[in-house]
């Protein structure tokens, strides 16, 4: 045999060892995996996945298999394979859509009417003509907190809230619009203008600011520059525009300038052209870590009964139980809840804004003023009257009178009496309810416990003394602007109110103890006290509606279906 042969040979022994190998290797793999029971496709499926050295270790491989070792293993792993995703699939929503998404969120922002502007805003550029104060785009706003909008001068800055169209028969200064802000500055000596912005036109009107009006005393403190004071700010609208409301306005420190700040007029009329009778006005709550949400259930189904028609709520920071209230009210139609921020550079993060408000009582008390002269100046030509309360404070009618319109038939006449035309506010007295009389022991049999209110019936013999602490219904013709107990400037005069006979009404004020500026008469109250049951003649219906409440939001424990009728006793 010649070396040719003898090499073809040995190639083809070679050859062959490595044959049987690989055939070996191959088989000790296919053992190694069990696909009993597994159907046909997914043995298929599984055969294609590729032979990875890290899955070729028996343990991973087992690990993986181990998951999907019942009987329901390829059904599993066919459904994560074939199955869609689960995502939002909707699509987009249109401009107009959004639109009214950000007016509902940003009640001031003019965006509809930019967007029709905007196009004649883009035809006047396009010719080059030469424009004074062009119309600011919304992008280019300044915004301060989500809800503020500024303008920086060059003595002071301005935060603004909010806008509004004032025709007021008894405003000495006619049509005009009143912008709600705030200052760094006690006596603002900056002049500014306001751009008015008519529908329909591409140059604005612009006219000089009429007055800066202070919402505060200077005697209350915090009356320091650099520090953000409450003002209402009033524009007039020019003659040749009084039948007409503007759109937006904007205020600048130079007619011509484009402005930073960009606020919607409001003008909110009746649906069916008649005033409603009452509307509450409530600051912005601050209750981040106090779970009063079922305290809350029972105020608001006690004022609805009395007779408010809407309850308008400020809401700073809250506890999510009484964000689920206020919800289920909204969806009632018995509330409106507007989220507020504080301006400028104040806190706004949970937590540290409620350590500031309790500790900078100043601040707080000028803050309040803005959601409350807001609720006004939104609601003056739909109500009769606006109240100002807290939740923990009751305008309640004594006699039969089971209404606020009750009440108010009887005052109203009264108040004729002693001068032939109405007051800018009707005053009620303040007397406390302390909630520690009974809170800890006693407790009425027959009552449920988690009315409060309807357990508290002891208060101080005495009220606090005539104006002070008072809350009052609020004549919205007549006021210009409110402070929380009463109005601090009105119009067609000066601010007279009309004091309710205690034996008429009396404000009740649900506290553990008195406010600070009463510790010395404090104990005065808390000794003398006498039993008021002015409330009961309202507890089968409240105890029927606040139950009701509660069991459809779910705080009680263990509920079960009951049917209730407000005319029975519960």
């Amino acid at each position: 045999m010649n070396n040719v042969q003898r090499n073809f040979f040995k190639f083809l022994f070679i050859l062959a060892v490595w044959s049987f190998l690989l055939i070996g290797v191959i088989k000790i793999n296919n053992d190694n995996i069990d696909l009993s029971g597994v159907s046909i496709t997914s043995q298929t499926y599984l055969k294609k996945i590729p032979l990875h050295r890290n899955l070729l270790q028996k343990e991973k491989w087992n690990q993986l298999m181990d998951q999907t070792s019942t009987t329901s293993a390829s059904e599993r792993l066919m459904t994560y394979i074939d199955n869609e995703v689960l995502v939002d699939n909707r699509t987009g929503i249109d401009d107009e859509q959004l639109v009214k998404d950000v007016e509902e969120k940003l009640p001031s922002l003019p965006i509809a009417y930019w967007t029709k502007h905007k196009a004649i805003q883009a035809q006047a550029n396009s010719k080059n003509t030469k424009q004074c104060a062009k119309y600011p785009s919304i992008f280019d706003l300044q915004f301060s907190n989500t809800y503020w909008q500024t303008l920086q001068t060059t003595n002071g800055t301005f935060q603004l809230f909010g806008a509004y169209y004032d025709i007021r028969k008894n405003s000495k200064i006619g049509p005009a619009v009143r912008i709600l802000g705030m200052i760094d500055r006690i006596n603002p000596s900056v002049k500014t203008y306001c751009q008015f912005w008519f529908d329909g036109q591409k140059d604005p009107t612009i006219v000089k600011t009429f007055e800066y009006k202070y919402i505060w005393f200077s005697r209350w403190g915090n009356y320091f520059n650099n520090v953000y004071q409450p003002y209402l700010i009033a524009c007039q609208i020019p003659k040749p525009f009084h039948a007409l409301v503007p759109t937006s306005v904007s205020i600048v420190e130079k007619q011509c300038d484009t402005a930073t700040n960009n606020l919607r007029v409001i003008y909110n009329l009746p649906a069916d052209d008649r005033k409603k009778g009452f509307a509450v006005c409530v600051k912005g709550l601050d209750f981040l870590y106090d779970d009063l949400s079922v305290k809350l259930i029972e105020w608001i189904e006690l004022i609805t009964l009395l007779g408010a028609d809407k309850i308008y709520f400020y809401e700073l920071q809250v506890h999510p139980n009484i964000s689920k209230v206020l919800k289920h009210y909204e969806k009632e139609g018995k509330v409106h809840v507007t989220p507020l921020t504080l301006p400028g550079g104040q806190p706004n993060i949970p937590g540290l804004q409620h350590l500031y408000l309790t500790k900078k009582t100043s601040q707080k008390r000028q803050n309040e003023l803005i959601p409350y002269n807001d609720c006004l100046y939104k609601n003056m030509y739909k109500y009769e009257f606006i109240a100002l309360l807290d939740i923990d404070e009751v305008i309640m009618p004594k006699h039969d009178d089971m209404s606020w319109h009750d009440l108010m038939v009887r005052v109203l006449e009264k108040g004729k009496k002693l001068r032939n035309t109405t007051y800018p506010s009707y005053n009620v007295r303040n007397v406390y309810f302390f909630d520690e009389t009974q809170h800890n022991h006693e407790w009425i049999p027959g009552m449920p416990k988690y009315m409060h209110m309807l357990q508290h019936i002891n208060r101080a013999a005495n009220f606090t003394k005539p104006n002070q602490y008072i809350k009052c219904f609020h004549n919205p013709e007549r006021v210009l602007t409110l402070h929380n107990h009463f109005p601090l400037a009105c119009l067609g005069g000066p601010c007279k109110s009309f004091s309710i006979d205690t034996d008429d009404a009396q404000l009740q004020h649900y506290r553990a103890d008195c406010v600070k500026t009463l510790k010395k008469s404090c104990e005065d109250f808390k000794e003398n006290k006498v039993k008021d049951s002015t409330i009961w003649k309202f507890k089968d219906q409240l105890i029927v509606r606040a139950t009701k409440t509660l069991e459809t939001l779910g705080f009680f424990k263990n509920q079960q279906k009951t049917s209730y009728r407000e005319n029975e006793v519960y």
